[in-house]
């Protein structure tokens, strides 16, 4: 069993220590609906511990991107698309005994889950050690970006102060994600005469790219495309810098200019 006391303590040491962030930028702006990480971080905190005390279940997270693309059948919408993978799964499934791989690979799937929807986003499956969001730009296409750019950030300080302290004080490996985000209509399908049941997901150029952008991410490394990084406020763009690639890293054109489709990497303050 876990030593809640001690656990708790280290999680508020944690806490203390804050770094900038594009998240204390914008709740110090006021202008958007910003989750405040801390807030995630102690959620997670007390989720992850109960689970590993078998006191807590996850619940299912993508029955609401079900409903909502069921309503929206052969529609073409545009969305920003996250994609965040987990770094060693390979090694780890290898490596650690069933009971521990299950703990660890559902720890992770379900709590970037939690995140993506406390930021307004959908989940729309779980792929292998990987977790696909959605934000659907129903107005402003700026605020949509801000959404998915602040998730993915708020992801990466829950895994280094939420999960990964717990994970190794039970000596369970520490994780490491890559996430990559892109933009672009995307539409939804339906595979299948079965309105209830058949299968229904979301096709378009941004949904590949965002997989191809997130595989040059370096562990614990947000990388996203231009037609995320041009929407994004000016004061937030500066948290990200153009990662020069040569054509042996990445040749994949954009489909407006032709040219090759820049990306950017989130490197902080």
């Amino acid at each position: 069993m876990v030593t809640k006391k001690i656990e708790n303590k280290g999680i508020e040491n944690l806490l203390s220590t804050k770094t900038p962030s594009i998240v204390d930028m914008l709740l110090g702006r006021g202008t958007e609906k910003v989750v405040d990480s801390e807030t995630l971080i102690k959620e997670v905190h007390d989720r992850v511990l109960k689970s590993l005390n078998h006191e807590f279940l996850y619940s299912t997270v993508t029955e609401e991107s079900e409903i909502f693309l069921r309503g929206k059948i052969l529609q073409s919408m545009d969305m920003a698309v996250l994609f965040v993978d987990l770094v060693g799964s390979t090694d780890m499934i290898l490596n650690l005994p069933k009971e521990k791989l299950a703990i660890v690979f559902t720890t992770f799937a379900q709590e970037m889950a939690y995140v993506i929807k406390r930021h307004d986003g959908f989940v729309l499956k779980f792929v292998g050690d990987a977790v696909i969001g959605y934000f659907v730009a129903e107005n402003l296409s700026a605020s949509v970006a801000n959404r998915a750019v602040t998730c993915a950030e708020s992801m990466l300080k829950i895994l280094k102060l939420g999960i990964n302290p717990i994970l190794k004080s039970n000596n369970l490996p520490e994780l490491k994600i890559k996430i990559g985000i892109d933009y672009g209509e995307n539409t939804i399908v339906r595979y299948g005469d079965d309105l209830q049941e058949s299968h229904v997901d979301i096709l378009g150029p941004s949904v590949s790219m965002a997989a191809k952008i997130q595989n040059l991410s370096q562990p614990d490394q947000i990388v996203v495309g231009d037609d995320i990084y041009t929407k994004l406020h000016k004061s937030i763009q500066e948290y990200f810098e153009h990662l020069k690639l040569d054509k042996s890293e990445w040749s994949y054109k954009s489909s407006k200019t032709k040219k090759i489709y820049p990306v950017y990497t989130y490197i902080g303050k």
